[in-house]
């Protein structure tokens, strides 16, 4: 990967901004302090977002390191992780991750959540354990492959032990004490 700055710092400006402002909608709707219509409006930017996001696709390829930068590339990352709603674009996302990954110009954990976020959109177990439900309940996993040599996969794409990843997660998630309940059900992803 390069240090060097962007070749498009006007895309990374973009994608960061859009990434942003998705990512403080998601963290409002955890803590399940929005109304009808802001979750309305929150679909609607995750589906701008994805547009947008195949607009640079198809004139670029992956938005990796080269183009966008770090910040750049990991706002991306993010976009097309909330892109379930279009599985089609998901798979065309993750495979274009994938091959900037073996180009050196992404992070292959990146690569892992989106994959991991692909299968488990269409109907299918993870294969990284990077995708898990927020419930009343507490941290759920969603449906993983071969459980017992998850964590051998996790380390092939630098990851850390699932337990790791987990303890963590929950850490962050934990019910503030104040509130009654948990918050509502909403993928999330460990690293």
């Amino acid at each position: 990967m390069t240090t060097d700055e962007p070749q498009r710092p006007d895309l990374a400006r973009e994608l960061i901004a859009r990434a942003t402002e998705s990512a403080t909608h998601r963290a409002k709707r955890v803590r399940d302090q929005l109304d009808a219509v802001q979750l309305g409006k929150g679909r609607h930017t995750d589906y701008a977002n994805a547009k947008i996001l195949g607009r640079i696709l198809a004139d670029h390829d992956w938005p990796g390191h080269r183009l966008v930068g770090p910040d750049g590339a990991r706002a991306a990352w993010s976009i097309a992780l909330h892109s379930d709603h279009d599985l089609n674009f998901l798979r065309a996302a993750t495979t274009l991750l994938g091959r900037a990954v073996q180009a050196g110009d992404a992070l292959v954990q990146h690569w892992a959540h989106l994959h991991d976020r692909a299968l488990i959109t269409s109907g299918r177990a993870q294969e990284y354990g990077t995708q898990l439900l927020l419930s009343p309940d507490g941290i759920e996993l969603c449906p993983l492959r071969a459980p017992v040599s998850v964590d051998a996969r996790r380390a092939t794409v630098g990851l850390p032990p699932l337990a790791v990843a987990l303890k963590a997660v929950r850490r962050r998630y934990t019910p503030d004490s104040s509130t009654d309940e948990a918050p509502t059900v909403v993928l999330a992803g460990a690293a």
